[in-house]
């Protein structure tokens, strides 16, 4: 008798860990981007802050000093 060379294999029976371990990381990675776009295209909508150094100054200098009003 003479066997055929084309034997038919279970899909990877030996080792489901290593399987499952790819699956579980490609889904987190997918999560992050996911997440990661999502958090990009809400804050894209938002103004930036001015960072300039006047803007800054003007936003820390103290108030502007007013005469007390005197009471009668």
């Amino acid at each position: 008798m003479h066997m055929s060379s084309e034997t038919v294999r279970p899909s990877s029976p030996r080792n489901p860990l290593r399987r499952l371990s790819v699956e579980l990381i490609l889904i987190v990675l997918a999560k992050i981007a996911l997440l990661s776009l999502i958090g990009w295209y809400l804050s894209a909508h938002y103004p930036r802050a001015d960072t300039r150094p006047a803007a800054v100054e003007r936003l820390l200098a103290p108030p502007p000093t007013s005469k007390p009003e005197s009471k009668p």
